[in-house]
């Protein structure tokens, strides 16, 4: 049995409805905006003890940690995450282009300062592919690598602390610039990186990463191209040089690789079961040291090997600030890119164990972790997909979890490091293929995307394509316009349509999808999905034109018509003829104007601005022109469903001097009984022309 509902009440303008239910917005505005002031500028005990949580959230969720029931998973999940981050590091630090103890200190001063000052509970930062990629193309630009170097002389640890200065820098100016962007509470700015860009991006950019480290894995002497079509420029470098290849570099990649991906895989589809994941990266690092310890590889058969790794914490170092004009524009891409990533893992997990994240006070948490891990020789950090994945996956519940990540890093750093001397190069660029394999399978996303939406595919597609021809930080721009673009074209082209009646109902629906809705005679009901503004004011105007019929021609017809019927009543009324011919002939003209239309030509134009989100000064103008050609003709002009922002924009404007403000109602059924009872009225002295 279907419900029915029955409404009865009196019908709403929207000024009737201002004063029966409306509130003074000048008085309580104005106090609410006090009240805001001095709330925020009140100093107390309280308040500072509530900034002080909310700024460094450690104070808050540490008092109210659950020792019994999160402190097991967390020490699982910080050590598995701890002992991924040491080959990770390393191997992240060959993509940036500098040695990889670097890699190991990225991988420790911002895991420690996102535990302090980050919300997401189950993010895990340090070095990122991505990130470590447009750094190490920043690098390879102004410290390129030289042909012939002596790897023992003191000219290749000057080069090596160069380039370890400019990527410090890189680090220290994206802190500055999340910082900035806190200030001005820039956190909402991430949402320009839409999800298919973010997707397409990072799985392009595993292209590029996959390309770059064919030459360690091959064991070739090859410099690092870079700028537009870097990726093609170096598949040709190592095509050019596969006669050169190391076969001892080769065999090693090839027994590495076949060791990690079925590993990997393993613990991709068995990872419910297993209570923690194979650490088979750094199972492999040990094995592979070892062996190339026992047999002598580096001198044997001229493999590249990591060397030295000095032992102990590194000392403050000024980063190179003299590079800050130079990487500025690179610096904001890299910005935006680990601001982005971060944000979105976090808010995914965040959804998926309910609670919240603030992207402001991330913003926060990664500037100052990128600004202080600069000064002790760290590059651009931010939260890593895969280890993000894996402290979920091993059990982990807060931020806690990161001490635990950060004490195994600290016990390589301090004892353990020296002993990866002999750990070929070879195996690191494996562990970095290897690693991208969450971005390689984004492409069975496709097939679904170009089901849901064929605009986000093209987005995605775009974006894709730029990022693989042409460069990682040009091809994020053109995707992030593109994108832009696709928004603005929708807004520009948003359907206008003539709605209907449900029968019985007050409800009112586009002809075109509900045949069985009616239109109510004399009246076109119009609605315009999208905002009113300058960039689509013409096509709204052609739109409404067609539906109206208001062609030139007509307007002038109409126009004619009216000003002979206005000129006849003025030669009725000073006329000396006797006041029964003058009535006669006031009734004859009446009925000849009436003559000019039909029942089903239009005399009210409703128009249902409930998906008008905002108008600017272009629209209201346009609103005014259309009101003047309305009355030309003889029709009226009504509105209904318009929000607060839009009536005050349209009421600026002088909308109000050509169109009754009695005219404007709460809903599209208040002007349609409105209209209709109007039509029904008897005739009074003075003269109303439907037409």
């Amino acid at each position: 049995m279907s419900a029915s509902v029955a409404v009865y009440r009196n019908i709403y303008t929207e000024d009737r409805f201002k004063q029966a239910y409306g509130s003074d917005d000048s008085t309580s505005g104005s106090l609410r905006l006090r009240d805001k002031l001095a709330g925020r500028c009140r100093c107390s005990r309280q308040t500072c003890l509530h900034l002080l949580r909310e700024r460094v959230p450690i104070f808050n969720w540490l008092p109210r940690y659950r020792l019994k029931k999160w402190i097991l998973g967390d020490t699982i999940g910080g050590l598995t995450v701890g002992i991924l981050h040491i080959p990770q590091g390393m191997a992240f630090a060959l993509l940036t282009s500098v040695a990889p103890i670097f890699g190991l200190y990225t991988s420790f001063f911002p895991v420690v300062l996102y535990m302090f000052f980050g919300t997401g509970r189950h993010v895990s930062t340090g070095t990122f592919a991505v990130v470590s990629l447009m750094t190490g193309s920043v690098v390879e630009q102004l410290v390129p690598t030289p042909l012939e170097m002596n790897s023992s002389s003191s000219e290749a640890a000057d080069f090596e602390a160069q380039r370890i200065g400019v990527a410090s820098a890189v680090a220290l100016l994206s802190g500055i610039i999340m910082l900035c962007m806190f200030g001005l509470q820039l956190g909402f700015l991430s949402t320009y990186l839409s999800e298919p860009i973010v997707k397409a991006f990072t799985s392009a950019a595993a292209f590029h990463v996959t390309i770059s480290q064919l030459q360690s894995m091959l064991g070739l002497r090859l410099p690092r191209h870079t700028g537009s079509f870097s990726l093609f420029k170096t598949l040709a470098s190592v095509m050019e040089n596969l006669p050169h290849t190391n076969m001892a570099e080769l065999l090693i990649s090839l027994v590495c690789l076949a060791v990690l991906v079925p590993v990997k895989e393993i613990n991709m589809r068995y990872r419910q079961r297993l209570r923690t994941p194979i650490p088979v990266e750094i199972l492999t690092v040990i094995i592979a040291t070892g062996v190339a310890y026992a047999s002598s590889l580096d001198s044997t058969y001229n493999i590249e090997i990591v060397g030295h790794i000095p032992a102990g914490f590194p000392g403050p170092r000024m980063p190179a600030l003299h590079t800050f004009p130079d990487i500025a524009g690179d610096t904001v891409a890299i910005t935006f890119v680990g601001y982005a990533v971060s944000v979105s893992l976090a808010m995914i997990y965040a959804d998926k164990h309910g609670y919240s994240i603030h992207p402001n006070q991330e913003l926060l948490a990664h500037g100052i972790s990128n600004t202080v891990s600069s000064f002790f020789t760290c590059f651009p950090s931010s939260a890593t997909l895969a280890t993000t994945n894996i402290l979920e996956s091993a059990g982990g519940y807060t931020q806690l979890s990161g001490l635990f990540t950060s004490l195994v890093v600290l016990v390589v750093l301090l004892l353990i490091g020296p002993l990866f001397y002999f750990l070929p190069k070879a195996v690191l660029a494996c562990i970095n293929v290897t690693s991208l394999r969450q971005m390689f399978l984004q492409f069975q996303e496709l097939p679904e995307l170009w089901r849901i939406s064929r605009i986000d595919f093209m987005v995605w597609v775009v974006t894709w394509l730029s990022v693989v021809v042409l460069n990682v930080d040009l091809g994020l721009a053109i995707g992030v316009v593109f994108s832009m673009m696709t928004v603005i074209c929708r807004t520009q082209r948003a359907g206008c349509s003539v709605l209907g009646r449900a029968s019985n109902t007050e409800i009112y629906r586009p002809l075109e999808n509900h045949s069985k809705c009616y239109e109510v005679p004399g009246v076109k009901i119009l609605t315009y999905n999208g905002p009113i503004y300058y960039g689509n004011r013409s096509f709204f105007r052609e739109e409404m034109s067609r539906l109206l019929g208001l062609t030139p021609e007509r307007i002038r017809s109409r126009e004619k018509a009216r000003k002979a019927l206005e000129k006849r009543e003025r030669e009725a009324i000073v006329s000396t003829v006797e006041r029964a011919i003058a009535n006669t002939s006031f009734s004859s003209e009446n009925e000849f104007f009436k003559s000019e239309t039909s029942e089903s030509d239009v005399q009210a134009v409703l128009i249902d601005c409930s998906s008008v989100t905002f108008v600017d000064v272009a629209g209201a103008r346009l609103f005014t022109q259309m009101c003047t050609e309305c009355q030309k003709v003889g029709v009226y002009v009504y509105l209904a469903n318009c929000n607060e922002s839009v009536l005050k924009i349209l009421t600026s404007s002088g909308l109000m001097t050509y169109m009754n403000p009695q005219h404007i109602f709460v809903t599209v059924h208040d002007a349609v009984m409105y209209i209709q009872q109007q039509k029904e009225k008897p005739p009074e002295n003075t003269t109303t022309v439907w037409v």
